[in-house]
């Protein structure tokens, strides 16, 4: 077992419906300003997660995987809070991700979940919530989450809290 740092938790997940049901959890608790970067090999669960992610956030349209839009954004009922779901696989770097508006996605608000997020990291803040998923066996799925910034800690530990109960 690694021994983590404070802002840190090890989750191991043993289906797609686990992962998916963390990501739910989630995103109930996410507010303007928040970004979720993720990052792992192909079919390591990135996109199960999100998708997870924008049912707890409410979307009314299902969060698939914009490989071939790189962005797509996603309302829910209640405000006007938009999540925007990027996949950054085609992104060379960060001068890419500017010239593709990310600075706008990231203004402070709206909520902002990123697939291959390590592609573009010298353009990313540094407070953010850092998701690494690594497959451990066919349906297992490992993931680390490391949280920067004070939001983001507190951010943590209320999904730590929503998921564990501690």
């Amino acid at each position: 077992m690694p021994i983590l740092k404070e802002g840190e938790l090890d989750i191991i997940s043993h289906s797609a419906e686990q992962t998916q049901r963390l990501g739910q959890r989630l995103g109930r608790l996410l507010r303007a300003g928040d970004l979720v970067c993720m990052t792992g090999d192909m079919g390591a669960g990135k996109t199960v997660f999100a998708s997870g992610i924008g049912q707890g956030f409410g979307s009314t349209t299902p969060v698939t995987s914009p490989t071939f839009n790189l962005a797509h954004q996603h309302s829910r009922p209640q405000d006007k809070l938009l999540l925007y779901h990027l996949d950054c696989y085609r992104l060379r770097d960060a001068a890419d991700a500017i010239s593709v508006g990310l600075d706008d996605i990231l203004d402070g608000t709206h909520v902002a979940v990123l697939e291959w997020a390590e592609r573009i990291r010298a353009a990313l803040p540094p407070e953010r919530l850092w998701i690494q998923f690594r497959v451990r066996e066919e349906m297992r799925r490992n993931l680390i989450l490391e949280a920067s910034g004070e939001r983001h800690r507190q951010l943590l530990e209320l999904f730590r809290e929503s998921a564990f109960g501690f």
